[in-house]
């Protein structure tokens, strides 16, 4: 099987520790045309400020376009092609108005041993990116490197481990001009609840700092999951996500400071309806 692209190192973990914790309250709706057209509705309440989003997407049988919006007046498109003439070759264009330097073009590629994923900005002097994960599903090498043609200068090099087996993946990244090393694993521990145990551990060489984090999830029934994690600095988060029908969704989670916790905690609430 493909390794796929650098983005995948680690995901499963992060997906673990990060995903659907949220300390706001969040409301998206979706509805789909007859003519296939997704049109998506989405507020986001932040302490006192209010964000709306507006995302319309088309899709056929290679081709996808994104048009999104925002209540800050931007407008971001994103033109997404698969195939090519080529299996596992995929190409985006994405540009955000009234920001015309931000336009970008994306090229991915998937092997059977590799995966490659290969940007540059539509603009003067762009930034180049390029990323490629080598090996195998089970054990696979990556590296990502920034270049910027303005300065002359790279100003990203990473690079990434990962090994996988049936219910255990472990990974390692260096980042942060090689200051960041963080080693993750994510353990599946019963398939038939989907419960699932992992950590991520991070040292800074030089702040000489280390965060550790760990977390959980198990399913109460098919539509119901819990999840709880806590990190060496006191600061413990829970959720519990119940899909009440097909891919519409209800989230509430809560973090506390355990050092200060009168005073500390908050809540979020997300609600997704699709139908």
């Amino acid at each position: 099987m493909a390794p796929g692209l650098y983005t995948d190192i680690g995901k499963k973990t992060r997906d673990l520790l990060y995903r659907d914790y949220c300390t706001h309250q969040k409301f998206t709706l979706t509805t789909c045309t007859p003519e296939g057209v997704a049109i998506t509705a989405a507020g986001t309440r932040l302490n006192e400020s209010i964000f709306g989003e507006l995302q319309t997407q088309l899709k056929t049988k290679n081709l996808t376009v994104d048009i999104k919006t925002n209540s800050e007046s931007d407008f971001l498109t994103t033109v997404t092609v698969d195939g090519l003439g080529t299996p596992g070759l995929k190409s985006i264009l994405s540009l955000v108005v009234p920001d015309q330097r931000s336009g970008k073009l994306d090229f991915q590629y998937l092997h059977e041993l590799a995966g490659v994923n290969a940007s540059v900005g539509l603009n003067p002097n762009p930034m180049v990116n390029l990323s490629g994960v080598f090996g195998s599903k089970e054990l696979s090498v990556g590296v990502d490197v920034s270049f910027d043609t303005a300065t002359s200068n790279f100003t990203k090099y990473n690079a990434a481990l990962s090994l996988t087996n049936q219910d255990l993946i472990a990974s390692l990244h260096l980042n942060n001009h090689s200051d960041t090393l963080t080693a993750s694993y994510y353990h599946l521990v019963k398939q038939h609840s989907a419960t699932a145990v992992g950590a991520e551990l991070s040292h800074s060489f030089s702040r000489n700092e280390s965060t550790l984090i760990f977390g959980s999830q198990h399913s109460l029934d098919p539509h119901t999951t819990v999840k709880a994690r806590f990190n060496n600095y006191g600061m413990a988060s829970a959720l519990v996500q119940h899909e009440w029908r097909p891919k519409s969704l209800i989230t509430i989670s809560g973090e506390v400071d355990t050092k200060a916790i009168e005073k500390s905690t908050k809540v979020g609430l997300s609600l997704v309806l699709k139908p």
